[in-house]
């Protein structure tokens, strides 16, 4: 459950904020499109503001400010602003209390760390300052201080810091501790909640999505050209989850420049690749339902909302979010998905467009002569890497997590077996993404049909000696798969069987066998 709080020693209030709907920020469906677009409003219009709250975090300006809201609940500023004061304060090396540093923490010298950071205009890197705690990626050259002052095209992510002794349950996640929150812990992100503060240069339409806080053009899309018409409305099954619960795991901004889930915001989205590709299914999925526009508007404000930011970071120059077991899943759909609905060919086509980015899904798959006599395989734990056309992990050899399925299971070695395993860990997190897009009709968009073949290989073969419960955690979506996979007008199903043009895996194969040069 969302919330969920194991820590002991907090106190009954912050427990009770954690656990109950005081999480919740719906906002009311308002459907705009051409017909009623909203103008924008006039600057004296606008309220003027000396502080902003939203999500834990009061932003305090050293003059009061014009301020708005976008189409998500997001806040801007209008013109130039100082921010003098961030609560809860940014803390810096001595001001953290000893019990609050973790090993990670102290990995680095007192100057050098932080609590609930902030960063004016993060790069569309694998690098961030919010917290010392970040494995890997935080880099302390980053550490900003206040006063920060913001232009319009600025765009401030602040966050809070997670406290020892509290345990935060991200969306859909499992019983296991890398998809727990626990500061400190394992693989743990330090991260609670993450907020973005934008700076624009004039008032926006209520219907204007938040520009990607990694896109310093600032680009503005409108809610009014969404193509809903491309919706389908097929029969939601009787256990479809609520519609609430997947607004609220997509409400808040999915802070995530990162990799591994070490930065990400533990309230704020998912913290784990597979259940990062299982909220994102799942909400594209639900959005294909016959719920009423007004049912599905806010849900659909809010995934087109997360692909706005990711296909931002990759404008930017994100290299993308690599195949590393199950991590770089479920980044391309709501990218995919944005630009699908809103007629942007460069988001909808995002590989085309950026053949050098890295998506989990097109890395991990592809067409070749699988042991099982399928025609599509999993290409291994760390898969074919997109620019290069080798096994990622080719340098360890032949025992590399690469490409393994075109061998016999009796000569696996030890990193083959570990490829079995996040063959499974991987593809739970694919069958809503691939049954959405084939109800959507964006196979050409996705642009890699190995994709699908291999979900269908994965819901179909029977020797997988699988349950349906095994090959999707989600009933809802055993029972649409089972409807309408194979109903009048979907592509054959039988695609996994057939021969496809397997070039690109031999020569992976050919490569990796080569070995480093």
């Amino acid at each position: 459950m969302f919330g969920k709080v194991l820590a002991a020693g907090l106190s009954v209030a912050v427990v009770a904020c954690l656990a109950t709907p005081c999480w919740s920020q719906e906002k009311p469906a308002v459907i705009y499109t051409r017909d009623n677009a909203p103008a924008a409003p006039k600057l004296e219009e606008l309220p003027l503001k000396a502080s902003l709250s939203q999500y834990g975090m009061t932003w305090t300006f050293d003059k009061p400010v014009r301020v708005g809201q976008f189409l998500n609940g997001d806040f801007y500023v209008v013109g130039a602003v100082t921010i003098t004061e961030i609560t809860p304060k940014p803390l810096y090396g001595a001001e953290i209390p000893a019990a609050e540093l973790d090993a990670t923490d102290k990995k680095h010298p007192e100057k050098d760390r932080i609590r609930n950071g902030f960063m004016l205009n993060p790069p569309a890197e694998r690098k961030v300052s919010y917290d010392s705690g970040v494995k890997n990626f935080f880099d302390p050259a980053l550490i900003q201080k206040l006063p920060v002052s913001m232009k319009p095209g600025d765009s401030l992510v602040s966050t809070v810091s997670m406290p020892v002794g509290l345990t935060v349950s991200p969306p859909l996640a499992i019983e296991h501790t890398s998809n727990k929150g626990v500061r400190g812990f394992e693989d743990s992100s330090p991260i609670k909640d993450a907020a973005v503060l934008t700076c624009v240069a004039e008032p926006l339409p209520a219907d204007a999505f938040r520009p990607a806080f990694c896109d310093r053009t600032e680009k503005i899309y409108l809610a009014r050209n969404l193509k809903r018409e491309l919706l389908p409305a097929v029969a939601a099954p009787a256990d479809a989850p609520n519609l609430s619960d997947y607004v609220r795991y997509t409400q808040r901004p999915w802070v995530n420049t990162c990799y591994f889930g070490f930065e990400h915001p533990n309230a704020n989205m998912p913290g784990y690749g597979r259940e990062v590709g299982r909220v994102v299914g799942d909400a594209a999925l639900l959005l294909c339902c016959n719920y009423t526009l007004k049912q599905k508007e806010p849900l659909l404000d809010n995934l087109v909302q997360v692909g706005i930011d990711y296909g931002g970071m990759i404008r930017a120059g994100h290299p993308g979010w690599y195949c590393w077991g199950g991590h770089g899943i479920g980044r391309k759909l709501p990218i995919v998905f944005a630009g699908f609905l809103l007629g942007d060919e460069e988001l909808e086509n995002i590989n085309k467009s950026f053949p050098k980015a890295c998506f989990g899904e097109d890395e991990q798959t592809a067409y070749g002569d699988c042991w099982t006599g399928a025609k599509v395989v999993f290409t291994g734990h760390s898969g074919i890497d997109e620019v290069t056309g080798i096994g990622r992990d080719y340098a360890r050899g032949p025992q590399a997590w690469g490409p393994y399925e075109h061998t016999q299971p009796a000569t696996w070695g030890a990193a083959q077996r570990t490829s079995e395993g996040y063959r499974h860990t991987a593809s739970y997190g694919w069958v809503a993404q691939a049954l959405a897009l084939r109800l959507l009709h964006a196979e050409k968009a996705w642009n890699h049909d190995p994709f699908f073949d291999y979900v269908d290989r994965w819901m179909y073969q029977t020797d997988e000696k699988l349950s349906p419960q095994d090959r999707c955690w989600e009933n809802f979506v055993n029972e649409m798969w089972a409807k309408y996979r194979a109903a009048p007008g979907m592509p054959p199903t039988d695609g996994w069987k057939q021969q496809h043009d397997d070039a690109y895996y031999k020569a992976a194969i050919a490569k990796e066998l080569k070995g480093p040069t």
